[in-house]
């Protein structure tokens, strides 16, 4: 295959050539020149100096015609020189850049896909450094900014996994081992890459995100475990109690208390099942968001009217400022009102009797705001960034003991996402809970 200097060599090479022709042919033609002089001076004829005098002559003609064909040719050197430049040096020389510029661009971007995808890539060269790595991979197996070799990054995991076997064994193409990490396992493809003599020089591991989906595997199996068991016990309750009714005769108190009984777990299951269902609605985009304008104000009173009762027999204090510039909000009105009843109805419960409650309604930048704040339980650090999970309960036994579902607060969140709004909830246990719930007030 032809460098890139290549066509100039060429050129260079003939115009060398054709100087040592023409200096070749003038030296020869100058030898036979004093020839032709040696042997009339030998011939001893009467008129040597006019032959003298002619051959002279003669000579100095040809060293012109020497001196014009050198000029002439070099002129033609030249210009050729030149054509062969233009016409076929300097377009493959462009040429020759641009593939050099497409290789480099495509290095490039192949750099930056590595770099930038999901899935975890390392290439270690034949001695096992590192000569390639991206995030996703240093996350991935939690390589730390020391581990440079194969060995410190896969020895830490599994001692039996071996570069040299990937490399050098013969009926080896690639490989995938698992490796634990943590909580989750990743099944790692090793695979070895040769150069153009079919000589290996380097190993790549491929590691996919999987972890991502363990995690929604497992929530799914919890879903599935915690929804039986939500359903489970009501219903055992609610059997319990018939077979009791039905197995003796009761007074009329003992019935009235074993019916309310079995109908709090019925509207419990019932509750349940309404829940599933809109998550269900909202996890299948068949929610349909049904946006207007409207007072968050107005709607944050009417919700205080609604749970009046309640509010009452815990006797609580409630506050409620509403600044008088808040904007109308954009959004789904049934969906917000149940997000304000959800955390209102939290408020009411766990906040203990005589406790107070205050409520902020106001507006910052493009969005509508309501701030709640109790002075009831709080909620412990730890549980704070699990809590819109489906079925999270900080203490289980208190959430059945008021009634609670577990999707209360997960279903808000999606709602809230669904609207283009937000929620966030900051917590200090004995010192009380504080929500704020943001809704756009622009379509």
């Amino acid at each position: 295959m032809f460098k890139k200097n290549t066509p100039l060599k060429i050129v260079l090479f003939i115009f060398i050539t054709e100087i040592i022709i023409l200096i070749g042919l003038g030296l020869a033609l100058q030898y036979n020149i004093i020839e032709i002089h040696n042997g009339i001076e030998s011939a001893e004829i009467a008129s040597v100096d006019e032959v003298d005098e002619y051959i002279q002559a003669l000579s100095k003609n040809v060293y012109i015609i020497l001196i014009a064909s050198c000029i002439a040719f070099v002129f033609i050197a030249i210009i050729l020189s030149i054509y062969m430049s233009r016409v076929i040096v300097y377009p493959l020389n462009k040429y020759l850049k641009s593939k050099d510029d497409e290789k480099s661009t495509e290095q490039i971007e192949m750099r930056k896909i590595i770099l930038h995808t999901t899935e975890g890539i390392i290439v270690f060269n034949r001695d096992g450094k590192i000569a390639l790595i991206n995030p996703s991979a240093r996350k991935l197996l939690k390589i730390s900014p020391e581990d440079n070799s194969f060995e410190d990054i896969f020895h830490k995991y599994d001692k039996n996994i071996n570069m040299e076997k990937i490399i050098y064994l013969d009926n080896w193409t690639s490989t995938t081992q698992k490796v634990n990490v943590g909580e989750y396992t990743l099944d790692v493809l090793f695979s070895p890459f040769r150069d153009k003599q079919d000589i290996p020089i380097g190993v790549i591991a491929f590691i996919p995100d999987t972890i991502e989906h363990e995690r929604l595997d497992n929530m799914r199996k919890e879903f599935v475990a915690d929804v039986s068991h939500e359903l489970k016990t009501p219903i055992t309750s609610i059997m319990g109690y018939a077979d009791t009714l039905l197995e003796g005769e009761y007074d009329e108190g003992t019935q009235k208390e074993f019916l309310g009984v079995i109908a709090g777990e019925a509207r419990r299951m019932a509750r349940l099942v309404t829940d599933l269902l809109e998550l269900s609605r909202i996890d299948n985009n068949k929610k349909r968001v049904k946006k207007e304008s409207f007072d968050l104000g107005k709607m944050v009173k009417e919700s205080q009217e609604k749970l009046a009762i309640e509010i009452k027999k815990k006797n609580h204090q409630v506050e409620n400022f509403v600044t008088a510039d808040v904007p109308p909000v954009y959004a789904d009105k049934d969906d917000i009102e149940r997000v304000v009843l959800n955390i209102f109805t939290n408020s009411i419960k766990y906040t203990p009797d005589g406790g107070l409650i205050k409520i902020y309604v106001g507006f910052v930048y493009n969005d509508a705001y309501i701030k709640i704040i109790d002075n009831g339980i709080g909620i412990p650090e730890e549980d704070l960034n699990r809590i819109f999970e489906r079925f999270y309960r900080v203490d289980k036994a208190r959430s059945r003991e008021y009634g609670g579902t577990g999707l209360g607060l997960s279903i808000a969140k999606e709602i809230l996402d669904k609207n283009g709004g937000s929620i966030d909830i900051k917590s200090e246990v004995g010192k009380g809970t504080e929500v704020v719930i943001k809704v756009p007030t622009k379509k």
